[in-house]
């Protein structure tokens, strides 16, 4: 075999290989939007390409309590992203630069903790949030989401702001920058990639989380997109598949403007981590 049909057939290859990705994930979403626009209720009669394209799915949704799952589901992601952001870009920014008590143990509790799912202590949150007066309160879901995306995320603020030469650090103190002045002026504008990962995490989290909104959430006016679409589907005489394609297309909306919005971040962050260091 010739160098130059070899060099065809690796390429052929490797298009082959990206073709099957991209049908992979593609077809299931072409599925999901093609059910959203078919009439009827069931996905058995649905196609890719509807006949008889409708908006009636979307237009119940409108008529049913969907606009307040959506906007407790928007409330709880903003308000979690912004606390999540806060303190995990100053645990990274503290375990990364300074030296203390404790810190090599509270790296390791961290680490321990990604491996253990907030799931497996549902019966003790439960309990508390029932002594605490929390349950079916959007505060508890805030609190819980939060705690969980914080040993994961400072793990990885921590390793970024590493790559961060700490000579810019020096240089700002002999100028007599404070703590904060090098945190503010100097960390969080190099660390904006991660910063938009960790933003990114925390905003989708609420969308996607239902063990623990289910378990919380009692009242429909309390509910997010999670549970309320789930509604939809676990009754046995009233399944609304179609209605809950409808539901799930316009769950993707805030995400994909979040991630438009964020993506120069993510291509600086991946550029920069492969020229640092």
């Amino acid at each position: 075999m010739s160098v130059k049909t070899a060099k065809y057939l690796r390429l052929l290859l490797s298009y082959l290989i990206i073709f099957i990705g991209l049908a992979i994930v593609i077809y299931p979403i072409l599925w999901v939007v093609g059910s959203s626009f078919n009439p009827g209720r069931s996905l058995s009669s649905s196609s890719i390409i509807p006949q008889n394209a409708s908006l009636i799915h979307y237009r119940a949704l409108w008529e049913s309590d969907y606009l307040i799952w959506y906007w407790n589901t928007i409330k709880i992601s903003i308000i979690t992203m912004i606390i999540a952001v806060t303190l995990i870009s100053l645990m990274g920014f503290s375990f990364s630069r300074y030296r203390f008590i404790g810190r090599k143990n509270g790296l390791m509790l961290f680490l321990i903790l990604q491996m253990i799912p907030q799931f497996l202590a549902i019966i003790g949150i439960f309990v508390l949030l029932n002594m605490i007066g929390l349950l079916n309160t959007h505060l508890a879901l805030i609190l819980l989401y939060t705690g969980g995306l914080i040993p994961m995320n400072t793990w990885l603020a921590k390793g970024y702001f590493d790559t961060i030469p700490r000579e810019l650090d020096e240089s700002a103190r002999i100028d007599g920058a404070g703590h904060f002045t090098i945190f503010f002026k100097i960390i969080l504008p190099l660390g904006k990639p991660i910063l938009a990962v960790v933003a990114l995490f925390s905003f989708i989290t609420p969308f996607t989380e239902f063990i623990l909104a289910s378990l919380i959430l009692r009242t429909s006016d309390k509910q997010t997109l999670a549970v309320g679409l789930f509604k939809l589907i676990s009754n046995d005489f009233g399944n609304s598949f179609t209605q809950f394609a409808a539901g799930s297309v316009l769950i993707a909306i805030p995400i994909s403007i979040l991630f438009l919005s964020l993506q120069r971040y993510f291509v600086s962050g991946l550029t920069a981590g492969g020229t640092k260091g």
